[in-house]
């Protein structure tokens, strides 16, 4: 394929994101370029290896079928000050336990995050929620139909990871503990 035409389907795809406020889904990404598949993962993979071996302020972040475009951890300093945002505080050891379980889980109810905190764990969801680390991906199909859990983009972004397969492995753990070391520090 010619380079004028691999660099205008990359500035289409920055610029497709950059206008869009949610996450773009790709097979609607995949149209507007009139793309294949693998020929578009391609194209994100370089554009995203571009941001981050020059250094730049933007990534493209994953999730699911979605992609989105948004800033990189390393300058969120420079965003809050412009912003005038207060530093960023953290989260308590059982919001942490809470998304830790979430995200190596998921999708998960909140009755099965209860089994393993063994603690009422509403109000950990509700702050997660709110700080849109989490939503509700779905409805179980038991009993009631009890909401299921899963982690955001913002999750992602948060961490700095592209999509779930980069969370550490959950070595030495037992299948009903999880950590809150589990997932690296991070300010929220």
């Amino acid at each position: 394929m010619e380079n004028s035409n691999i660099s205008r389907q990359l500035a289409a795809i920055e610029a497709i994101l950059f206008i869009s406020a949610e996450a773009v889904n790709l097979a609607d990404l995949q149209k507007a370029l009139q793309v294949e598949p693998n020929w578009l993962e391609e194209l994100i993979n370089t554009l995203n290896e571009d941001y981050k071996i020059n250094d730049r302020g933007l990534r493209i972040y994953r999730h699911n079928n979605t992609v989105q475009l948004v800033t990189s951890p390393e300058v969120a300093p420079y965003i809050e000050r412009f912003l005038g945002l207060q530093p960023a505080s953290r989260l308590s050891a059982a919001a942490l336990e809470t998304l830790t379980i979430i995200a190596y889980r998921q999708p998960i109810t909140r009755q099965g995050i209860e089994a393993i905190r063994g603690v009422d764990s509403s109000g950990v969801i509700n702050t997660l929620q709110a700080r849109s680390l989490i939503e509700e991906v779905g409805r179980a199909e038991s009993i009631g139909h009890p909401v299921l859990f899963g982690s955001t983009i913002e999750f992602l972004h948060q961490f700095g990871l592209k999509n779930l397969s980069e969370l550490p492995p959950l070595e030495g753990l037992s299948e009903t503990t999880i950590s809150v070391n589990s997932l690296p520090d991070v300010k929220m």
